[in-house]
C-alpha cells in the first residue's frame, strides 16, 4: 500500500512511502514528487476551498492547487480563530466491559493504588538543592551498585521552588507532592534548603499523611553534613521499599497516560489509531487512560465534547479549551499556529489536522472525567487533563495525575523520558530501524498492510509487560526528567 485515503469524503489522500511523478493515486497522475506523510490533491481544488481529510476541513488553500500535486503549510492556512459558543450534541459510544479480565505483575501499595515500578526518589523542593540531592543518589548508588529489590534510585532536579508567585508557586508545589504520592515510589526523600518560598512545613502539610517509613523529608540548612544526613534517610528508606513484591493485579487498576510528540502526517494514520485501540481496551477492562495537550485539541474539540458522559462534564471540557486559548491571548501569541517545523517537514500543515490525529489516541469511549493541570484522577475511563503540548511538560502532568506509565506516539523520535515509564511507539518503520535505542514499538507496520487486529493484540501485550517491569528506552539508558508548567513572572 502506497497511499491511503482516509476517509471517502476526503480530497486529499496520503502517501505512505515516497512517491513519485508520474505515478496514479485513486486515479489521479501525480504532477510532482510526494514525501511520505504528505497529502495528494485528488481534485482541483480553487484558491479558498477546503482541504478535506480525516473527512473534516483542516484548512483552505491559499492557491488554486491542481490534482495531482501536493498540499502542505506553505498553500494551505487555518480555518480557525478566536473563543467559540459551543453546545452539547451528546454522541456517545458505550464500550462494553471485556469478557476476558487480564493482569499485570505490580506492586499494591498500602493507600491502594498499584505502581508498576518500585523506585526510589530524591526530590528537591527548590532548584538550589538540586546538587545535593545528585551527591545523595550517587553516594548511595556507590555503596549499593546492584541495590537488589528496587528498581532505580533517581533525583528529579527542577528550577523551581522559590522566586515564584501564585499559579505558578502552587503548581511546583502540586507537581511535587503528586510525585511524594506516585504509586511508582517505594519511597522518596524530600530534600529542602530552608529559605525558599517552598518552605517545607507548608509542603508538609500540604502532602499530608505519609508512611514516614518510606517518606522522609529535611531541611539542609538545620543539619551539619546534609549529603551525610539524606544518604542515611536514604538508606532507612531502603531497607523498607526493598522488601517490596510484585504481584498479580487486574488491569482495571492500570492508569495510562497517551501522548505524542514529533508527529507526521501519519501519525493519524498509524500510532494513533493504534493507542486509540488500545485506550478503548483498557477502559473496557475497567482501567483508565487520560489524553492531554490541550492545545493539540483545537480543532477537534468538538468530537471531545460530544463525548462526554453528562452536560457538567461537557461544561468542565469548554473550560478547558477556553481557559487555554485566553492564556494564549493574555501573552499576545496566536492559538492557531501550532505545528513545529519537525511536524511540517512530516507532512502536518495546521492545527486542525494535527488535532484531529493527535486526538484519535483516546478512541471512541466515553468522555468520565476532566481534570486541572496537577490533579490527580479519581475517576476510571477516558480522562481529559489541562496541559500543554509541550513533551516534557504534557509527560509530567500525565504522571503527577496518577498514570504509572506514558505511551508516546512520534514520527520523527525522541529519547526523553519523565519520571514514569515513557514509551515510544514510531508512526512509520523507518524510524523503528534507525533509532531502536529510541523506540520501543513499531507502529509503522500498518501502513506496511499489517491489520490493526494482529498489530493491537501484540500492543496490548507489550503495556502488559512494561506494566510488568519490562523496561523501556528511556529507563534503560536514564532519561528521566521532570519539567513544571509555568506561565508567570520570576522574581
Amino acid at each position: 500500500m502506497k497511499y491511503i485515503k482516509i476517509n471517502p469524503a476526503d480530497n486529499v489522500a496520503v502517501a505512505l512511502q515516497d512517491l513519485s511523478k508520474g505515478e496514479v493515486v485513486e486515479g489521479v497522475t501525480l504532477k510532482v514528487d510526494v514525501p511520505r506523510g504528505h497529502k495528494v490533491v485528488l481534485k482541483d481544488l480553487k484558491a479558498g476551498e477546503n482541504v478535506i481529510k480525516y473527512g473534516f476541513p483542516i484548512g483552505h488553500v491559499t492557491v488554486d492547487a491542481p490534482a495531482g500535486t501536493m498540499v502542505d503549510h506553505t498553500c494551505i492556512k487555518t480555518n480557525l480563530e478566536g473563543l467559540l459558543e459551543y453546545s452539547y450534541n451528546p454522541a456517545l459510544t458505550e464500550i462494553p466491559s471485556a469478557k476476558q479480565q487480564r493482569t499485570f505483575r505490580g506492586y499494591r501499595r498500602a493507600d491502594g493504588q498499584v505502581g508498576v515500578r518500585n523506585q526510589i526518589w530524591v526530590i528537591p523542593t527548590v532548584g538550589c538543592v538540586n546538587g545535593i540531592c545528585q551527591q545523595i543518589v550517587e553516594r548511595f548508588k556507590a555503596e549499593n551498585q546492584a541495590h537488589p529489590g528496587v528498581d532505580a534510585i533517581v533525583a528529579f532536579p527542577h528550577n523551581y521552588g522559590c522566586s515564584q508567585l501564585g499559579y505558578d508557586h502552587e503548581n511546583t508545589r502540586t507537581v511535587l507532592a503528586d510525585m511524594v504520592h506516585h504509586p511508582n515510589a517505594g519511597g522518596v526523600l524530600v530534600v529542602s534548603l530552608g529559605c525558599e518560598n517552598n518552605q517545607l512545613d507548608a509542603f508538609r502539610e500540604l502532602v499530608g499523611p505519609v508512611d514516614e517509613s518510606r517518606v522522609r523529608m529535611f531541611v539542609t540548612q538545620k543539619v551539619k553534613d546534609e549529603v551525610e544526613y539524606g544518604l542515611q534517610q536514604l538508606r532507612e528508606i531502603y531497607a523498607v521499599a526493598s522488601k517490596d513484591v510484585r504481584e498479580d493485579v487486574p488491569v482495571s487498576e492500570l492508569r495510562v497516560g497517551l501522548k505524542c510528540g514529533g508527529s507526521d502526517g501519519l501519525s493519524g494514520i498509524t500510532a494513533n489509531p493504534l493507542l486509540g485501540v488500545f485506550s478503548d481496551w483498557i477502559v473496557a477492562q475497567g482501567g483508565t487512560t487520560v489524553l492531554t495537550e490541550v492545545p493539540e485539541m483545537f480543532g477537534a474539540e468538538t468530537i471531545l465534547m460530544n463525548r462526554c458522559q453528562d452536560k457538567a462534564t461537557f461544561d468542565k471540557t469548554v473550560h478547558l479549551i477556553n481557559d487555554f486559548k485566553e492564556y494564549f491571548m493574555k501573552q499576545g501569541m496566536p492559538v492557531y499556529e501550532n505545528p513545529s517545523p519537525g511536524n511540517k517537514a512530516g507532512g502536518i500543515s495546521t492545527l486542525e489536522e494535527k488535532s484531529l490525529g493527535c486526538t484519535q489516541k483516546c478512541g471512541k469511549s466515553i468522555v468520565r472525567g476532566v481534570l486541572k493541570y496537577g490533579e490527580r484522577l479519581s475517576v476510571k475511563g477516558l480522562n481529559l487533563l489541562s496541559a500543554p503540548g509541550n513533551d516534557l511538560v504534557a509527560s509530567t502532568a500525565l504522571a503527577s495525575a496518577g498514570c504509572q506509565m506514558v505511551l508516546f506516539t512520534t514520527g520523527r523520535g525522541t529519547p526523553f523520558g519523565t519520571f514514569v515509564p515513557t514509551a515510544k511507539i514510531s508512526t512509520n518503520t523507518p524510524l523503528w530501524e534507525n533509532k531502536p535505542n529510541w523506540i520501543d514499538f513499531n507502529a509503522g507496520v500498518l501502513a506496511q498492510d499489517e491489520a490493526m487486529a494482529s498489530v493491537a493484540p501484540r500492543f496490548i501485550d507489550f503495556v502488559l509487560s512494561v506494566a510488568s517491569g519490562e523496561p523501556v528506552n528511556n529507563e534503560k539508558s536514564g532519561y528521566r526528567e521532570i519539567a513544571i508548567f509555568k506561565q508567570g513572572v520570576t522574581l
